[in-house]
């Protein structure tokens, strides 16, 4: 391999009679003055100058190619193997035309490729295209995971790629960026089963139900299986979790109804008066509706008619209070929005938001784990501001005490994630849960909180969030308005965005600012398997069969059916 035509300080070409090159593999090329220089292969091409194209961009008759074998060219063996080879730092001058190029050993290339040991950091996959200087890699990368390919489960033969977790303590925040069936939500569970084998602290929010960990992939040898059933826990919104009322301040309780349905300003007036501290849910309730029913009888006259003939105290006392809140709050609370705030609240307790507490999250992260929220995406959105929220100020709280000197209750470091991000931080218009996720994207590294952010749509999530993940991984993306986001907001480059539609499920582009470069990987295959992964159409199928056989078995012992006994056959199946 040497190197040819005209060069610069950033850029060769190489040229190789005899071995092809692979796009994202790495070279040294052995400059005579300049020492060794490494860098990455970003086009590959092949050309035989025997066999050209035409001006109709067709191959040339076969006739000529005859011959040409005739008059005794050896045509298979001209093929020129040309690479575009983009160093990886500059060079101090244009590289040696005809320099020697050769494949670098590991240990060449082992702070490039690895940050960190496999103990302290993220196991998430291969670096593709590293199977050459893998053969003398340090056993401690070797047979860390399997690669799922072309339907098999194969063995490691590749540098693994380590995401160096400690690295966010200066570069923050991860983005996983895909289009359906790119691999997105798989690489996201491989994520996940990392950040639970070092028992990172984890917020999910799951509102595809696909974040369960129970069920160990078939694939993984049995001496290699790993149980991850003590390590998360499964909650869903208004079953197992939700908000204590008497616990919410008037912003808490302004955050969850605008998420329900957005609040007018009028609207937000009504809870900061209406609103007492430590109310009850029955208690602001009442005081709403009272409110809301004095203010439908019309008058104060009205009201003093409906006390005067009532017969019961009870009805009377009620009247009386009624009228005391129509006097008071008339006038500045306007009715249209009293009904409002009244629909929103009853709403919520509908869903069951105010029947339980966080406080099995709160002990869940304390202890290390991973807590899978569950719920619709509105649910999520209305009870993710007021969990996050909340959550946040804890650490912020404990942080700031211990530079104040003061004494706080420990709250440990902790990661948010969440799949479909750009319907929590939507770019465009504002939601309560996208405030509190904007300030720890912009804070939260001083507090030791962190987001990962998975997306289909890069382009619909909030710009100020996406400019704040330094660590971005990018599956297969069709959408042209998406790859001029990613083009925008990464280092990937022309050609590597050129391939981002073409990319094979599984297969990503790392970008990481702590690296400050883009590597070319593969997600490994997980150890456990989504609750979604059967064929919906094998699921047709195989229920039309079990229908049938129910069918046939209820009947078999009964075959032949004579006429006489038909009708009690018939009763015998309906029963």
């Amino acid at each position: 391999m040497k190197v040819v035509g005209i060069t610069t300080q950033q850029e060769v070409y190489v040229g190789s009679k005899d071995r092809n090159f692979r796009i994202n593999e790495f070279l040294i090329i052995v400059d005579p003055y300049q020492g060794d220089l490494i860098g990455e292969v970003v086009e590959a091409r092949a050309y035989n100058k025997y066999i050209p194209l035409n001006l109709s961009g067709e191959l040339v008759d076969s006739s000529v190619l005859d011959s040409l074998k005739a008059i005794g060219y050896n045509i298979d063996e001209d093929t020129i193997y040309l690479a575009k080879v983009r160093l990886l730092n500059e060079a101090q001058y244009p590289v040696q035309a005809g320099s020697d190029v050769r494949v670098p050993e590991f240990n060449e290339v082992r702070d490039l490729m690895i940050s960190c040991s496999p103990k302290e950091g993220l196991v998430l996959g291969i670096i593709k295209n590293t199977d050459q200087m893998a053969d003398n890699m340090d056993e401690e990368y070797r047979n860390l995971l399997y690669i799922f390919e072309d339907g098999k489960v194969r063995e490691q033969k590749e540098i693994p790629y380590i995401f160096n977790i400690k690295s966010m303590n200066q570069y923050p925040h991860i983005g996983i960026f895909g289009g359906s069936g790119s691999g997105k939500s798989f690489g996201l569970r491989v994520m996940l089963e990392e950040m639970m084998n070092l028992n990172i602290p984890t917020i999910v929010l799951d509102p595809h139900f696909e974040m369960d960990f129970s069920d160990i992939a078939a694939y993984i040898p049995e001496d290699r299986k790993v149980d991850y059933l003590d390590k998360f826990k499964c909650l869903q919104v208004g079953v197992d979790v939700g908000v204590r009322f008497e616990d919410l301040s008037p912003q808490d309780l302004k955050n969850l109804l605008d998420a329900s349905s957005p609040l007018t300003d009028a609207m937000n007036n009504v809870v900061d008066i209406l609103f007492k501290r430590k109310d009850s849910y029955n208690s602001f309730y009442n005081r709403v509706k009272m409110l809301a029913e004095a203010q439908e009888e019309g008058s104060l006259d009205k009201i003093e008619k409906r006390i005067q003939e009532s017969t019961k105290d009870f009805d009377i006392e009620g009247w009386k209070k009624r009228k005391e809140l129509y006097l008071n709050y008339d006038k500045s609370c306007p009715y249209s929005s009293v009904r409002g705030i009244l629909w929103r609240v009853t709403r919520l307790y509908n869903e069951g938001i105010f029947n339980h507490d966080i406080r099995k999250i709160e002990e869940g992260l304390n202890q290390g784990k991973l807590m899978v929220i569950q719920g619709s995406t509105r649910i999520l959105q209305v009870f993710s501001t007021y969990l996050i929220n909340n959550l946040y100020h804890k650490r912020r709280e404990y942080k700031d005490s211990l530079l104040n000197h003061n004494t706080a209750e420990y709250f440990p470091p902790f990661v948010v994630v969440t799949d479909e991000a750009h319907n929590f931080a939507p770019k465009g218009y504002e939601c309560p849960s996208k405030a509190i996720l904007k300030e720890i994207s912009q804070e939260g590294r001083k507090y030791g909180v962190f987001l990962i952010l998975a997306t289909q749509r890069p382009t619909l999530l909030d710009e100020t969030i996406t400019a704040q993940l330094n660590t971005k991984l990018i599956f297969r993306t069709v959408r042209g308005s998406d790859i001029a986001t990613i083009k925008e907001e990464t280092d990937i480059t022309e050609e590597e965005a050129r391939r981002l539609p073409y990319l094979k499920t599984g297969d990503v582009f790392v970008s990481e600012s702590a690296r400050g470069r883009t590597i070319f990987a593969r997600i490994r295959a997980a150890n456990t398997t989504s609750p979604h992964t059967e064929n919906p159409f094998d699921e047709l199928k195989d229920r039309i069969e079990e229908e049938s056989n129910k069918f046939f078995n209820m009947i078999k012992n009964k075959l032949p059916i004579n006429g006489d006994d038909f009708i009690n056959v018939i009763k015998e199946i309906e029963s």
